[in-house]
């Protein structure tokens, strides 16, 4: 390598598009528009206050040292009981790890799982950053083309059809950025079942769970406690900017990704290790389920009139906060269809590019994050646009 060259798997990890979408959003905004934003993956909502007041408590005491590496003990085991009361399922708190953020938490993971040259099948459409991740540790991302047809979720014989000796494992999400699908309990029992036949690993992206609408999401760890199971505090939790998530892992990677947090992270940060000690009490579960509803409405508000102005959907997204919409009734290039529909309605989205290879020209990500106010507003936005389009 010359010096001013960065490495090779830096030079492979790809751009995010939206970013391209925020910035000119960011411009036009400047310029003296209004922007309606239903780009950004990050609830409106400000953290609940009872997270808050924990944190200014803890704060004011002044004694804000690193935790252990896995993380503050109080705070595993109210996950632990998490578990125990929403899933029915018994976590030892030694097998679950607090993280700088869910990215942290996979990051924990694939480092210590995979090898160079470690193939990982993968969902597309899906979020782009897993596939990154996998790049920097030395393995090998393989997307597997989902499409409405299956709900865009991987199936046992995808899987099965994929596989190949360089494959090391799978990686699921549900719900889904960008889609909202969820997997039901026979399904992720078929993927889980697959996989062990296999004798890979599986990690379940869980960070959207509590944001489900109609139903009850399935964890992994339902099916298996031979799995990886990331969440977050960002999205049901609302404390997208305290930077916490958790990862639980098998008995067999305890060791590993204890030295694994101890060398990339030290520990997560600790002020929002304390915070979260309250985001599971019940003053804040009340507000955490009026502010899920709220996104229920505004899911149905977009949903409705997404494919009354021609866009085609699928059934309801059953979870998270976004709706992947195919534009292919107006557009064969989303992406232009996306700037064009910033420059010349104010609403920003995000394009199917961001997402994967499996026909991103055809979709668009709508994110519900904004009131219905403004829902309202951007959908006749972008009805004005469609008729000039």
């Amino acid at each position: 390598m010359n010096i001013g060259q960065v490495s090779k798997r830096v030079d492979s990890i790809s751009p995010f598009y939206v970013m391209d979408i925020m910035a000119r959003a960011k411009e036009l905004e400047e310029a003296g528009r209004n922007i309606i934003h239903m780009e950004v993956g990050e609830p409106d909502f400000s953290t609940p206050k009872p997270i808050i007041d924990a944190a200014q408590r803890f704060l004011d005491i002044g004694e804000v040292h690193y935790t252990k590496a896995q993380g503050l003990p109080l705070l595993r085991d109210k996950i632990a009981n998490f578990y125990r009361q929403e899933y029915l399922v018994e976590v030892s708190p030694e097998r679950i790890f607090i993280t700088p953020g869910a990215s942290g938490a996979l990051t924990v993971a694939l480092a210590s799982l995979l090898d160079e040259g470690d193939e990982v099948l993968t969902c597309d459409p899906g979020y782009p950053c897993n596939d990154n991740i996998v790049t920097l540790f030395g393995g090998r991302a393989k997307p597997i083309a989902v499409d409405a047809s299956q709900n865009f979720q991987l199936t046992g014989a995808d899987i099965t059809q994929a596989w190949t000796p360089a494959t090391r494992g799978v990686m699921i999400a549900s719900p889904s950025n960008p889609t909202g699908t969820m997997v039901n309990r026979s399904q992720l029992d078929d993927i889980a079942q697959t996989v062990k036949k296999h004798q890979g690993f599986l990690i379940s992206d869980e960070i959207y769970h509590g944001l489900v609408y109609g139903q009850r999401a399935i964890s992994a760890l339902e099916i298996s406690d031979d799995v990886f199971v990331l969440n977050s505090f960002s999205k049901f939790f609302g404390m997208t900017g305290w930077r916490l998530g958790w990862l639980i892992v098998p008995d067999y990677a305890v060791s590993a990704a204890n030295r694994l947090m101890q060398n990339l992270y030290i520990a997560a940060p600790t002020h929002s290790q304390y915070a979260a000690l309250a985001a599971f009490s019940d003053e804040t579960r009340v507000i955490l389920n009026q502010r899920r509803d709220e996104f229920e409405c505004r899911r149905d508000m977009l949903y409705d009139g997404l494919k009354q102005l021609g866009f085609v959907l699928l059934n309801k997204p059953k979870g998270a906060f976004y709706i992947y919409a195919d534009c292919r009734a107006f557009t064969d290039d989303s992406y232009t269809f996306s700037l064009e529909l910033l420059d010349k309605a104010g609403v920003a989205t995000t394009p199917g590019k961001d997402f994967g290879i499996s026909a991103p020209e055809r979709y668009l990500r709508f994110a519900y994050t904004t009131s219905t106010e403004r829902i309202e507003e951007g959908l006749r936005r972008i009805k004005a646009f469609l008729a000039g389009w």
